[in-house]
């Protein structure tokens, strides 16, 4: 009897043991930095618990703000868009270990559309 409760408890451990499944809580908090391009400014955005997210793009060139809205997967993937209504995505990764983000912008309004790429880092929960 001893030695199937040993087994079956070292299963346990085993099973208990596994890799940690991935979460959006990992992501939850504020996440800022700068983009470039064809234009330049700063971002920042904030992941609510339900993989919402909501920010927005701050331009140094023509001094305007847009929106942006959109969801994170739980593996860090963003998908946005910029502008009300919708001129424009925000897309790149979010990483749980270093917690850094990265992506590219395209921005249709005002004309001439433009684009780049962006960074930054987590910066509060």
């Amino acid at each position: 009897m001893k030695k199937i409760f040993l087994l079956v408890f070292t299963a346990f451990l085993f099973i208990g043991c596994g890799k940690d499944e991935d979460t959006i809580y990992d992501f939850i908090g504020t996440w800022a930095g700068t983009y470039s391009g064809t234009e330049k400014g700063s971002w920042n955005i904030v992941v609510a618990s339900d993989g919402k997210v909501t920010g927005t793009l701050d331009s140094e060139q023509t001094t305007e703000n847009y929106y942006i809205t959109g969801t994170l997967t739980e593996s860090g993937e963003l998908n946005a868009t910029i502008g009300s209504p919708a001129d424009g995505e925000f897309k790149g990764t979010l990483t749980r270990e270093d917690k850094k983000a990265s992506g590219t912008w395209v921005n249709a309004v005002p004309s001439p559309t433009r684009s780049g790429t962006w960074k930054g880092e987590k910066t509060s929960k």
